[in-house]
């Protein structure tokens, strides 16, 4: 069963902000807006970093699980983690015997996701999604591809997780994806999720992303340390 990493989610109150922070910073461009997250209470932007996608969300009413976020973490930070696999079935049969609940599955021409508890996996909200075809990602809209820019962000490469006990949750992580784990870096095709002690005052949650560049740098975009690495 093919995993890999294919979108990472931030949260934030001022979406326009973190758009301009991750336009400067990173040197992308969005490919939509608000596609599809009107019902949940929310806005939302994504852009292509390369064949990966990174996504911020914000909420505009009470109640979205998004705002409950914001205000748990105290403020902007990492939200959401999408895994990309080709045989969602596969994967979704044995999350009863595991003990983890679905909160959501979602659903649109040509993809379909499941979004797993977050109190069941620790960490973030983890979603494992399959596609028609492997190469699109219909979140992103229809003319994503047109939108990449790759002159300094190229690919997302790995997600970096804060947890009280980061051996348990990497434990737990690949025990949900049926992937290896070594000491406390879960393996996915192609790229990783690395859970570390908790290095702030934030408690558990996504707390960094390291994306393959042209050059290196460290950013903090919404809350979230950004680490930019050559390969």
């Amino acid at each position: 069963m093919a995993m890999r990493l294919r979108q990472v989610v931030l949260v934030a109150g001022d979406l326009d902000r973190v758009e301009a922070e991750i336009v400067d910073g990173l040197a992308v461009e969005a490919c939509v807006h608000d596609l599809g997250v009107a019902q949940f209470g929310l806005r939302n932007v994504l852009f292509p970093v390369g064949d990966t996608l990174l996504e911020v969300v914000s909420p505009v009413e009470e109640g979205p699980a998004a705002g409950r976020h914001l205000a748990r973490r105290g403020g902007d930070g990492g939200y959401m983690v999408i895994m990309q696999t080709d045989d969602l079935d596969g994967f979704g049969y044995r999350l009863e015997d595991l003990g983890v609940r679905v909160v959501l599955e979602a659903r649109m021409p040509g993809i379909h996701g499941l979004h797993l508890h977050p109190g069941d996996v620790g960490g973030a909200i983890l979603s494992v999604d399959e596609t028609d075809d492997w190469t699109d990602w219909p979140w992103a809209g229809p003319d994503w591809r047109e939108h990449r820019r790759t002159g300094l962000a190229n690919e997302i490469v790995a997600v970096e997780v804060q947890a009280d006990d980061p051996a348990a949750m990497a434990g737990r992580w690949g025990e949900v994806l049926r992937r290896p784990v070594e000491d406390t870096v879960v393996a996915l095709d192609g790229g990783e999720v690395r859970f570390v002690t908790i290095r702030d005052d934030r408690g558990e949650g996504l707390a960094g992303v390291e994306v393959r560049a042209s050059r290196q740098a460290d950013l903090e975009i919404g809350g979230v340390r950004f680490a930019l690495r050559p390969a």
